[in-house]
């Protein structure tokens, strides 16, 4: 039976991603944006990949379970990978909320249905998620992780005023992205697979450069400059962190978030000592 590669977002990290992991497997490109989709299903198809184009919408469960339905009709789902989501300078609060957090748990739910005995999941969070560690509180933090997704968008804290900003409603998104794959790890489990988040700092791709071009991008800048690395990440960075999270090298590893910011965070937490 053909191995299967789902990759959600056919954008900069998505595409990596494909082209890391993909050589050799049945690979299922999904997106809502078709002409996006069909350009990169073109590129790849020419440098010998095998892509399934699928449009989806992940807002909506109905349109995740006929995606993963059809990942699992070509062969064995080893490896799921959710790069999709909308930055606070595409979208409104509701957008992101919608997308970014609950279509992220229902790739979870979805996904653990079909995913393979012995594969891997990697959901693309932000750092956004992590600097968000410690200001939520923990009873918020538990129905980010555990609250059914049908239900994640009525939770009465996310309509209070300070998610009104589409930066804060992204971070808190993201923080539930985090604590969502810690919880979602325990279903994957029992299928015999592991499932874990990327949080990503600032990276080259098209959303990260409209986010640098921003009324945030001098403070991003600044953040980036004081790091570690002192520099912008790629998504071949992203891609090799997920290489690592869905590979054999990583069989011990679920339920946990890997911080890929260059040092970034660090730097801001400690710059000053």
């Amino acid at each position: 039976m053909s191995e299967v590669l789902v990759v959600i977002g056919a954008g900069g990290m998505g595409e990596a991603i494909v082209r890391r992991l993909g050589a050799g497997r049945q690979v299922v490109l999904a997106d809502f944006d078709e002409r996006i989709l069909d350009r990169v299903t073109a590129a790849l198809d020419g440098d010998g990949y095998r892509v399934h184009p699928w449009k989806v919408d992940v807002s909506q469960r109905d349109s995740v379970a006929a995606l993963a339905g059809q990942a699992s009709e070509l062969g064995s789902v080893t490896a799921v990978a959710h790069t999709a989501g909308l930055s606070p300078v595409q979208a409104s609060t509701a957008a992101i909320l919608a997308v970014d957090m609950v279509g992220v748990a229902f790739v979870l739910d979805e996904f653990a249905k079909v995913v393979a005995p012995g594969g891997a999941g990697v959901v693309i969070a932000s750092m956004a998620g992590t600097f968000a560690t410690g200001h939520v509180p923990a009873e918020v933090e538990a129905a980010l992780a555990t609250t059914a997704a049908e239900e994640l968008i009525d939770l009465p804290f996310l309509a209070g005023p300070g998610l009104a900003d589409p930066g804060a409603a992204y971070s808190i998104a993201k923080r539930a992205n985090q604590v969502r794959v810690q919880a979602a790890s325990l279903a994957w489990g029992r299928r015999g697979a592991r499932v874990n988040s990327i949080s990503p700092g600032v990276i080259s791709t098209v959303m990260g450069r409209r986010e640098l071009a921003g009324e945030s991008g001098a403070g991003m800048r600044a953040m980036v400059e004081a790091s570690g690395t002192g520099r912008l990440g790629t998504a071949g960075d992203i891609a090799a962190a997920a290489a690592f999270l869905l590979g054999p090298d990583a069989s011990f590893i679920t339920g946990t978030d890997l911080l890929v910011d260059g040092g970034v965070v660090a730097a801001t937490r400690h710059g000053g000592s």
